[in-house]
């Protein structure tokens, strides 16, 4: 008798655990979903004659590499601000 009463509240405990695991990823799930986007920079400054060969963006990174009078350069732009990191010339 005390067998089958431990079984049957331990299946009762298992299902109430089931169902409070399922609410907390419900929740988990509605909160990341209806998380605001990450804030991107709408413009990055360029030289005026710059022609760009290449933009992606990568680790927090707008990575812009171009070219101005037959000098190609990397610059690496602050995803949030737009501001420019650094600049690597790449060649010429």
């Amino acid at each position: 008798m005390f067998s089958k009463a431990r079984r049957s509240f331990g299946i009762s405990i298992g299902i109430l655990l089931l169902g409070f695991m399922a609410i907390g990823f419900a929740l988990v799930y509605r909160v990341m979903r209806d998380a605001p986007p990450p804030a991107i920079a709408e413009a990055v400054s360029l030289p005026a004659d710059a022609q760009v060969v290449s933009a992606l963006v990568s680790e927090g990174q707008i990575n812009v590499t171009y070219t101005v009078g037959g000098v190609t350069t990397l610059a690496l732009f602050d995803l949030a601000t737009g501001e420019m990191n650094r600049s690597v010339v790449i060649g010429n």
